[in-house]
């Protein structure tokens, strides 16, 4: 049964370990994912290997503005 459909989900630094663990169950349990990443070929694999339930922004959440 899939607990998230029609729910969206956003995963900051969903490219590898946890973060893409998290984004693929997401996935799996009917949810539209966004995830982070710093680098676009990570964010472009990690995207591929979730499917179409994900869409990938690339983003740096530890930069500062002053």
């Amino acid at each position: 049964m899939a607990q998230l459909n029609d729910k969206t989900a956003l995963v900051t630094g969903g490219t590898t370990g946890i973060g893409l663990a998290a984004a693929r169950r997401f996935a799996a349990e009917g949810a539209h994912v966004f995830i982070t990443g710093r680098r676009q070929q990570q964010l472009d694999e990690a995207v591929a290997a979730i499917g179409p339930a994900a869409t990938g922004i690339r983003s740096d959440v530890s930069a500062r503005t002053k």
